[in-house]
């Protein structure tokens, strides 16, 4: 029988300060379920592995770096298969769809998702939901099979079609009931991951047998928790041939600067490893770090010194970057898009055009400024090998985990370890570049740009949000100290 309330988080507690975030589990609502025997148990691609089936005490730590005498802290359950299934082959009814913008990787993740259901356990039934979340009560569906997904992941996009919004709980879980689905993949960003998680409570108070499994898709890497989110390998990757593209422009005139606009509505990461992998770039700007332009130490300042010594410049901007700015001088409507993100406005034309009109008014020099703009050509493409590998991984934990009845979670990476993570994690917060952590001190001392941080505004920052310093370091106040200085030298 299911249950009218909300599920609340299994938290399950051992010896020294050990903690697990347990995922729900099929058998919490419906108790008595037959189990069988894995099919992987005589499957010969399986048989020679030694340990393949996963303990069921196995679990992975949400932080690694610990001090002597620390607690041992959050753990997740680690992914893989059990030794026995809650659902045979004949039983299970699948379906997989794919919400919000696209991303590389996506039509990989469908492929092992269809072929891990297939060859490892056994299903013939997998339904594919066409144009998303609002795919399920529109009856667009299509029959997938090893054959007709074999090539798919050589092709940007989702075969599948997406789309942003259409979540309509009630009428989405009608469409599972009626068609008799027992396995639903969810493939989104943390507003689809949100989707989920009311999907799968419909289906608990319903008391339905049916599994829950999200996996996380997100270009901007702001999904928390997890190590990173698919795709963004290839983002970065791609995202070279656009400041390659700049640095050449900017270097074949006499002041010529570069500016490229990247992914990142409220997270920097892309812009933040395009830039540090580049070693071409000599600003880069995100949403977590505010800039000024003008005065002492702002961006115009800084750029004028930058073609001085060099001649040339690349500057590279996340699309969240700057908004307060934007907003300022362009009348912001506060519109949203139908997943509910904040319509933001152009900063790459925006700061591109106000370069231009900065440096005509001084005319202390004459510059020269292409803009390039490759944000859809980085989303639309395949993903690369190591994407490749990783939405492997993540497809066929997610099967292992939805075969061996855990419902409720997100399939993710963490620590370098497949791991099922419950969705509150995953919706509680975005994750962000952290400015007082040390990835982005390198990135300043690679760049030499300034913070653009005063005394007052780094104190703010230090108040306000605690540094992340790859896990809790014995040397972390002189950590601290150095990164402040860092920052203060800069300018």
């Amino acid at each position: 029988m299911g249950s009218n309330a909300e599920s609340k988080p299994k938290l399950v507690s051992g010896t020294a300060g050990y903690v697990l975030h347990d995922v729900p589990h099929l058998s919490d609502y419906l108790p008595n379920l037959p189990t069988y025997t894995n099919p992987l148990q005589v499957n010969p691609a399986y048989s020679v592995v030694k340990q393949y089936f996963v303990h069921v005490d196995d679990s992975v730590p949400e932080r690694i770096t610990v001090h002597s005498d620390s607690p041992r802290g959050v753990h997740f359950r680690r992914a893989g298969p059990r030794q026995r299934v809650y659902f045979e082959a004949d039983e299970v009814h699948a379906a997989i769809v794919t919400c919000g913008g696209l991303c590389p990787g996506l039509n990989t993740v469908i492929r092992e998702l269809v072929c891990s259901l297939y060859h490892m356990y056994g299903v013939k039934r997998v339904l594919g939901i066409n144009g998303g979340y609002k795919g399920f009560y529109a009856r667009n569906t299509v029959n997938l099979t090893p054959k007709n997904v074999n090539d798919i992941h050589k092709r940007g996009g989702t075969v599948l079609g997406t789309s942003r919004g259409g979540h309509v709980t009630s009428k989405i879980v009608d469409s599972i009931q009626d068609r008799g689905i027992n396995q639903v993949y969810i493939i989104g960003g943390d507003g689809t991951q949100r989707g989920a998680s009311a999907i799968f409570e419909e289906v608990r108070r319903r008391g339905l047998k049916v599994a829950v499994v999200g996996i996380p898709k997100t270009i901007d890497n702001d999904i928390p928790v997890i190590d990173k989110s698919f795709g963004f390998d290839t983002a970065v990757e791609e995202a070279q041939r656009a400041i390659n593209a700049a640095h050449v422009e900017a270097g074949s005139v006499e002041n010529g600067i570069g500016v490229v606009k990247l992914m990142g509505r409220y997270s920097g990461f892309i812009a933040m490893y395009a830039t540090l992998a580049s070693r071409d770039v000599e600003c880069c700007l995100i949403p977590e770090s505010p800039f000024y332009l003008e005065g002492p130490g702002g961006l115009y300042d800084y750029i004028e010194k930058t073609l001085k010594e060099n001649g040339h410049m690349v500057i590279v901007i996340a699309e969240g970057a700057g908004q307060e700015l934007v907003s300022e001088s362009i009348q912001s409507m506060n519109k949203q898009d139908e997943s509910g993100n904040k319509l933001l406005q152009d900063v790459g034309l925006w700061i591109s055009q106000n370069i231009k009109d900065h440096f005509a008014k001084q005319k202390t020099l004459a510059i020269t400024l292409k803009y390039i703009d490759p944000t859809y050509m980085i989303r639309a493409i395949p993903s690369n090998a190591s994407d490749n590998v990783y939405c492997t991984l993540l497809a066929q934990s997610a099967v292992h985990g939805a075969m061996a009845g855990y419902t409720g979670y997100t399939s993710g990476l963490v620590h370098g370890r497949q791991t099922y993570i419950p969705f509150y994690r995953i919706t509680e917060r975005q994750n962000h570049v952290v400015i007082t952590d040390r990835m982005w001190a390198r990135l300043l001392s690679s760049t030499n740009q300034p913070s653009f941080l005063g005394s007052k505004g780094m104190d703010e920052e230090e108040k306000g949000e605690e540094p992340i310093l790859d896990g809790n370091c014995s040397d972390e106040n002189l950590v601290n100290k150095q990164i402040t200085s860092i920052y203060h030298n800069a300018l």
